[in-house]
């Protein structure tokens, strides 16, 4: 029987299939471990510089911190001042205890470093960050062609190898003349397939992983720092899984030991989810299947939506079929457009028009029904009817039992087994307030905690809690997000806004006081007006975006018009949420030194504006929740640069006595939302404390001109 193929022939195609999938294992695995080890190192030697910067801080004076009497006296006068100095001498010669500062040294080290978290930003662009962010973007194309190489392996590989080895047994002529008929004819038909397939598989092989990986293995480091600046969670994810030392704190909140493995043998099934959750990300949604009835307290920035987005994925792809977000109008758009693009779950916007066809359609279809607090009164479930899951956004809302919209939800719980309340302000005013939360998920709990508000050690109440109410700051999960610094940018008032000031004060115009400075007809004789203009220039030529905020809504037009092209908005209440929605689209794609204008109460909730990294603050509010809601806009998962802050303020006015008041306020917040004692205290600055200060300010004014009067006489 004659051969069908030239033995070269086979031995070219061989070649070509041997060698390329020689090449994809080296990639899958030789050079997925060198950039796992280049990450590792570099990330390391980030920690090292890291740990040896805060070691230089240290006075060579604390290693006697445990009284152990060494003479320090003398490794100073030898140019040792710091530990950081002792750690790069050899101490031997320099005193007799050398052995033992050396011990305590290196425990030091050893704590600094467990407290020390990788920080990655644009505007702190080392040589080694460089390179780790080089090498996370080339890891994370490799990921993607390994996936590939998988695909190959079922597709091409397995039966190429197979194939090869069989025709082999035949393929050169001497070995053809010893084959028998049966095998002669096997040996051709498989050759038959061999050919097309390995040519497929070289080509396929080629153009989606040998050619892109040989892009991206050379691919300059400015690219990499432009893809960081878009896809930050992604690669930081990846940092989270391969060092989790560095990028996370290990931490519980509050759970049990035995809760917490219990929570994290929980599986979630991301397939369809479009997005690459981080590692605390991953515990909340687990923590959310596990628990069933849950009120989820991350503070704003952690990313609440993509959890509850990925807890409904996974039940989607475990048979579930139902779900139900009700949030405020002013976010049921971003809601929309965040499920469409981190899922494929179908969404029913149940408002408007159309509600009542929306609503049928969801109940017969399934997906995610999608509605405001105002519209749940349609919601009409027939007797038997179940649905798996509700969520219920900024569910401070509904922590009045009396109001219609509280009654609503609570109507509607009773329909499913799986609620998720998600708030970041659920510990604004007093723990009874949220009790009354935890009492629509667990009303046995919430009985046995209203005992306990008597009590002075909050972390016995957090344990008891945990189970139900899940909490994580920022600075405890996002250890690598850039820095925030607050700027307190205090203005000297020029002639005429002080007499317009002094006017209000005296006739008791309170919003007239309160929006000093900015109720000049001329902006330009505004000192607050100035001072917003400089920053806006600062940060044009930062290559920044800015956010500004106000409570007046006449403050925000004379701002457009003072700014003019450049600025976008205002957004405010009457703005619909769509229109809303566009001017943050507008935003993101505006060049640098944009600006959106937005009034505080507007766009301080449930939106996401990580393109600014400038937010200026006009003048203080009466709750530091609010201006804490607003700069999480910018300072949010994402973000990946510095932000600054600016709080516009007036020397020796009202904005002066309020920012005491309210630092005085945010101290007791943040000691009792996290650790506190104080769980009773008010955050807010009440109506009565605000004309006590009105009252002092009008006592000033008059005793100034009393006292021009008496110098003049």
């Amino acid at each position: 029987m004659k051969k069908n193929f030239a033995t070269n022939e086979f031995k070219t195609l061989n070649v070509s299939f041997r060698s390329t999938s020689a090449f994809l294992f080296d990639l899958k695995h030789r050079q997925k471990e060198l950039y796992e080890k280049n990450i590792t190192d570099l990330s390391s030697a980030l920690v090292d510089k890291e740990v040896m910067n805060l070691l230089a801080q240290i006075p060579i004076e604390d290693i006697n911190k445990n009284k152990l009497g060494i003479k320090t006296k003398n490794l100073r006068a030898r140019g040792i001042r710091t530990i950081a100095d002792a750690y790069h001498r050899n101490l031997s010669s320099y005193t007799s205890n050398a052995k033992e500062v050396k011990a305590i040294i290196n425990e030091t080290i050893k704590e600094v470093r467990q407290s020390v978290k990788l920080q990655i930003s644009l505007d702190n662009k080392t040589k080694e960050s460089t390179s780790l962010v080089n090498y996370l973007v080339k890891y994370r194309d490799l990921l993607g062609y390994i996936d590939k190489i998988d695909e190959y392996e079922d597709l091409y590989i397995k039966e190429l190898d197979s194939l090869s080895k069989s025709i082999a047994k035949g393929a050169s002529s001497f070995k053809w003349l010893f084959t028998n008929k049966k095998n002669k004819e096997l040996i051709n038909e498989q050759y038959g397939r061999f050919e097309p397939l390995c040519n497929e598989f070289v080509k396929e092989a080629n153009n989606n992983v040998v050619k892109p990986f040989g892009v991206t293995s050379k691919m300059p480091y400015i690219k990499s720092w432009e893809i960081f600046s878009k896809e930050s969670a992604t690669l930081l994810s990846i940092l989270d899984t391969l060092r989790p030392d560095v990028t996370q704190n290990e931490n519980n909140y509050g759970l049990s030991d035995e809760l917490a493995e219990s929570i994290n043998d929980e599986v979630i099934y991301t397939e369809g989810l479009s997005c690459t959750l981080r590692r605390y990300q991953e515990w909340g949604v687990k923590y959310i299947l596990h628990q069933k009835k849950v009120l989820l307290g991350d503070e704003m920035g952690l990313g609440k939506t993509i959890q509850a987005i990925a807890a409904m994925t996974s039940l989607y792809n475990t048979g579930h079929s139902h779900f139900v977000v009700v949030c405020p109008l002013s976010v049921l758009t971003n809601w929309e457009r965040e499920i469409y693009r981190f899922s494929m779950l179908q969404v029913f916007r149940i408002h408007g028009n159309k509600k009542e066809e929306e609503l049928a359609s969801w109940i017969k279809e399934g997906g995610v029904a999608l509605t405001t607090y105002e519209t749940t009164g349609i919601f009409d479930f027939k007797k038997g009817f179940k649905y798996d899951f509700l969520i219920v956004d900024e569910a401070h809302y509904v922590k009045n039992k009396d109001a219609i919209r509280s009654q609503n939800v609570t109507k509607i719980a009773k329909f499913t087994d799986r609620i998720l309340y998600m708030t970041g302000t659920a510990l604004e005013n007093n723990l009874e307030e949220m009790i009354k939360l935890i009492n629509d998920l667990n009303p046995q709990l919430a009985k046995q905690v209203s005992s306990m508000l008597v009590l002075s050690n909050s972390q016995v109440f957090k344990e008891k809690i945990a189970p139900v109410y899940y909490r994580r700051r920022r600075e405890d999960v996002l250890t690598e997000l850039p820095e925030k610094e607050e700027i307190e940018q205090w203005c000297s008032l020029l002639p005429q806004e002080e007499k317009i000031y002094e006017q209000s004060i005296l006739s008791h115009d309170f919003m007239g006081a309160r929006q000093l400075s900015w109720n000049v007809k001329d902006l330009s004789l505004s000192s607050k007006a100035n001072r917003l203009k400089e920053i806006v220039e600062m940060a044009k030529e930062e290559n920044r975006k800015v956010l500004i905020f106000s409570f007046f809504l006449d403050t925000l037009f004379k701002i457009k018009e003072e700014l003019k092209d450049i600025a976008i908005g205002p957004i405010y209440g009457a703005v619909p949420p769509n229109q809303r929605q566009q001017m943050i689209d507008d935003f993101d794609r505006a060049e640098n030194g944009s600006v959106l204008i937005s009034q505080i109460l507007s766009g301080g909730t449930g939106l996401n504006i990580q393109s600014a990294s400038v937010v200026i603050i006009c003048e203080p509010q009466f709750k530091p929740s609010i201006e804490n809601q607003a700069i999480s806009r910018a300072y949010r998962m994402g973000q990946v640069r510095n932000v600054l802050v600016y709080r516009l303020l007036a020397e020796q006015t009202i904005d002066e006595r309020i920012l005491n008041i309210l630092k005085e306020k945010q101290q007791l917040f943040n000691e009792y939302a996290d650790e506190s004692k104080s769980w009773e205290e008010s955050v807010e600055l009440d109506k009565e404390t605000f004309s006590s200060i009105v009252e002092e300010e009008i006592n000033r004014i008059n005793n100034k001109g009393s006292n021009v009067i008496e110098s003049e006489s």
